[in-house]
C-alpha cells in the first residue's frame, strides 16, 4: 500500500489537537514507531468522533455498522479513502494487530452511546479494557512486545489512565448527563447517583469514590512500570512519560481535594516536560525477567487475542521511508523560510 507524507501529516494533526499529553510523549518513541503509534490514534480518535457527533436521532446501531464496515475494509487493505483508516490500515499490515483488538474498541464506543452504567470497579475495568486497554495492547506490538505478562502490562495501563480520565471529567461528564464512576461505590458513600446528574455539585461522598478510583490507578500504574521495563530500551522513556503525566494527573486531583466536579486538573506545561525528564531515567531500568503477576481478569481476552510469537523484526521499519520523507520535507519549509526576505 503507498503511504504519502499527506497522509500522516493528518494523523499528527489529529494528535496534536485531541490529546496534548499523548501527543508530548509521543515526541519520545523513536523515529521508525511515531508515526505508527499516531496512526493507531488517529484511528482511535475518528471513530469515537463518529459515535460522539453523531447527528440527532441517528440510529447507533447504523453507525456501528458503518464503523464495523470500515474495519473490515482495512482488515482487506482496502480501507476508505480516509487518511486514518489508510494509515491503520498499514499498521495493522506491518505489525500483525489482531481485529479482536479495534473490534473490542468499537464496542466500547458502542457501549457509550448507549449510556451504559458500571455498577462495580471490575465492570468499569471491562469498558476501560475496551476503549484504552487495547490501545496499549496495539501500541506494544508496534514496539515488538507479544509476551503475556508485557501485553498484560500494557493493557492495565491504558486501564489505569482510563481510570485517572473518568476521575478527572466527573463534573464535565455529569453535566452532560453522564455518571462513570462505580455506582456500588457511590451508593456506599451516600451519593445517589440519580441526584448527582441532577444537580452535579461537589460533596464529601462524592470525592470519596474519587479518591477510591484513583488509589486503584495508581496499582496499576505501578504494575505497569515492569511491562515498560520490558519493552525496547529506546521505546521506555516515551511509555513512562505517558505514564507518569496521567498518573499527575491524579496527583492534581487530589491536591484540590478530589474536586473534579467544578474544576479540571490540568498538568502545566513545565510540569510535563519535568516529567519528560524523569522519564528519561527509565532507559536504564533493566529488564526484570521473573515477574509474574495475574492480569486482571477483564483484560484477559485481550492477552489472549495476541499471538504468542515474536514479531518479525524484518518488518518493524516499515514506515521509516515515510519518517524521512517527512522530516526532508520538513527541513526544505525551514529552509525556505529562512531565505525569505523578512517584511
Amino acid at each position: 500500500m503507498q503511504l504519502s507524507p499527506e497522509v500522516f501529516a493528518a494523523c499528527e494533526r489529529l494528535m496534536r489537537g485531541g490529546s496534548h499529553s499523548f501527543f508530548a510523549a509521543s515526541r519520545f518513541l523513536p523515529k521508525r514507531f511515531r508515526f505508527a503509534a499516531t496512526a493507531v490514534y488517529a484511528f482511535c480518535r475518528v471513530a469515537d468522533d463518529a459515535v460522539d457527533e453523531m447527528p440527532e436521532g441517528a440510529s447507533i446501531d447504523i453507525v456501528m455498522a458503518y464503523l464495523h464496515e470500515r474495519l473490515e475494509a482495512i482488515y482487506r487493505q482496502e480501507p476508505f479513502a480516509i487518511d486514518a483508516d489508510i494509515a491503520f490500515a498499514a499498521v495493522v499490515n506491518a505489525y500483525s494487530i489482531p481485529k479482536e483488538l479495534p473490534v473490542a474498541l468499537l464496542e466500547g464506543f458502542q457501549w457509550d452511546a448507549g449510556g451504559r452504567g458500571y455498577d462495580t470497579i471490575e465492570s468499569l475495568h471491562e469498558y476501560a479494557a475496551r476503549v484504552a486497554g487495547t490501545v496499549g495492547a496495539m501500541m506494544t506490538l508496534i514496539m515488538g512486545g507479544r509476551s503475556t505478562q508485557t501485553v498484560a502490562r500494557a493493557c492495565e495501563l491504558g486501564v489505569a489512565m482510563q481510570l485517572t480520565n473518568i476521575a478527572r471529567d466527573v463534573g464535565e461528564d455529569a453535566r452532560r448527563g453522564r455518571l462513570y464512576l462505580p455506582l456500588a461505590w457511590c451508593r456506599e458513600a451516600g451519593l445517589d447517583p440519580e441526584e448527582f446528574l441532577e444537580n452535579p455539585q461537589p460533596s464529601e461522598a462524592v470525592m470519596v469514590v474519587i479518591k477510591r478510583v484513583l488509589k486503584v490507578a495508581e496499582q496499576l500504574y505501578v504494575r505497569a512500570e515492569t511491562g515498560i521495563a520490558a519493552l525496547p530500551r529506546d521505546c521506555r522513556a516515551a511509555i513512562m512519560a505517558a505514564r507518569l503525566i496521567y498518573a499527575d494527573i491524579g496527583r492534581v486531583i487530589l491536591a484540590r481535594g478530589c474536586n473534579a466536579i467544578t474544576q479540571r486538573a490540568v498538568v502545566s506545561d513545565q510540569r510535563k516536560w519535568w516529567l519528560m525528564a524523569r522519564a528519561m531515567g527509565s532507559y536504564l531500568i533493566a529488564p526484570q525477567r521473573d515477574y509474574l503477576l495475574t492480569p486482571l481478569s477483564e483484560i484477559q481476552f485481550l492477552v489472549t487475542a495476541v499471538p504468542s510469537p515474536e514479531h518479525d523484526p524484518a518488518r518493524v521499519d516499515a514506515f521509516y521511508p515515510v519518517v524521512a520523507m517527512l522530516e526532508r520535507i520538513g527541513q526544505l519549509e525551514r529552509d525556505q523560510r529562512a531565505s525569505s526576505p523578512r517584511a
